[in-house]
């Protein structure tokens, strides 16, 4: 059996006990009924995740997934790909923007290179998983073989399982790749069977041909590779990123492990498309973060049963608004970990 096999065997549902439970207990504090809200909501399934009343989520970690894509030569983006070797090699040493807001709440950043066009210094504190060097160009050819964009999510499920046996209680996905929302768009397209042009925006900066420009080279990449879109691996292979493919597996790891993840914005909740397409239960460990300013972000929030918690027209990726969403999870334990009950209230009355 594959890792992936083995990884999606063990994934189980949320704990409904548990769940129960941390929903009746923050029903007995000392508050009106459902007064915070989504806090509740997100308690009770970080209860239902943990298993054993609410967990404590000490140590916090960003994955970070890196990888180039070949259909960049088409000019989709105004952005030279070396810009995804400058920034992988810029993580390690703190100077991205999810690392300035992971260190203001105090999380950790790994970055793991499963695609990057070149080779990275061993030293540089990049894990090295490559699977090849890029995709190849979509609009000519499938973006990789079936096998590669299996691997792609194992090397996250791997990076993932390394993370949480050193100690990382919740996880978050971000990702590095100039010209990524390409194929993200492209993946959206087909699982919704719509026009790219619908989901198609400016991601980090759109080529000379402008998103009409962009949306058509989506919609001939798809025509040419015809993505079965029932196979969510072909559809990956077909259209899709290394990266993307990466970030799918951290999230299944995480579920397979009962860890929560956080999903960062547009391309990490296709990723998360993939993953829950695999394994439906996975979902139940995703926290959506921040609502992207890319036009496919909604309707892929949509797709996947999912609401963002942050609005804050935000679309650096990286797993910026990922890392900047682990506060609220901080607050809704504080609320459980904190507040008293009505019982205990009404005794320290009495006193």
């Amino acid at each position: 059996m594959s890792l992936l096999q083995q990884t999606i065997a063990q994934i189980k549902p949320l704990d409904t006990d548990a769940y129960e439970k941390g929903k009746a207990y923050i029903d007995s504090l000392a508050k009106p009924p459902e007064s915070l809200g989504k806090l509740e909501k997100l308690a009770a399934q970080l209860a239902g995740i943990h298993g054993e009343g609410f967990p404590k989520l000490t140590n916090k970690t960003v994955i970070v997934c890196a990888g180039d894509h070949g259909v960049c030569e088409e000019g989709v983006t105004t952005n030279p790909q070396s810009v995804t070797v400058f920034q992988t090699l810029s993580f390690p040493k703190g100077k991205t923007g999810v690392c300035a807001i992971a260190k203001s709440v105090g999380a950790n950043v790994v970055v793991v290179d499963v695609g990057v066009k070149e080779d990275l210094p061993e030293d540089a504190g990049v894990i090295l998983k490559k699977v090849k060097y890029g995709t190849d160009n979509m609009a000519k050819g499938p973006a990789m073989t079936y096998e590669e964009a299996i691997r792609s999510i194992e090397v996250g499920i791997e990076t993932a399982l390394d993370q949480i046996t050193a100690g990382a209680d919740v996880l978050a996905t971000g990702e590095m790749g100039i010209g990524n929302t390409t194929p993200s768009a492209a993946i959206l397209a087909v699982l919704e069977n719509r026009p790219a042009i619908d989901v198609t925006g400016f991601g980090a900066g759109v080529g000379e041909g402008g998103i009409a420009y962009k949306a058509s080279v989506i919609d001939r990449s798809i025509a040419q590779n015809q993505p079965d879109a029932t196979d969510i691996i072909d559809v990956l292979a077909k259209v899709g990123g290394l990266e993307i493919g990466a970030m799918a597996g951290v999230m299944l790891a995480a579920a397979a492990a009962r860890k929560p993840v956080v999903i960062d914005g547009y391309i990490s909740t296709i990723s998360a498309l993939i993953a829950a397409t695999l394994a439906p239960a996975a979902k139940q460990y995703m926290i959506a973060s921040h609502a992207s300013e890319e036009p496919g972000a909604k309707i892929a929030a949509a797709r996947l049963g999912v609401e963002p918690m942050l609005h804050m027209n935000m679309r650096l990726g990286e797993g910026s608004g990922a890392a900047l969403a682990f506060p609220i999870l901080d607050a809704a334990l504080a609320m459980v970990n904190e507040m008293a009950t009505y019982d205990e209230a009404a005794a320290l009355l009495e006193k």
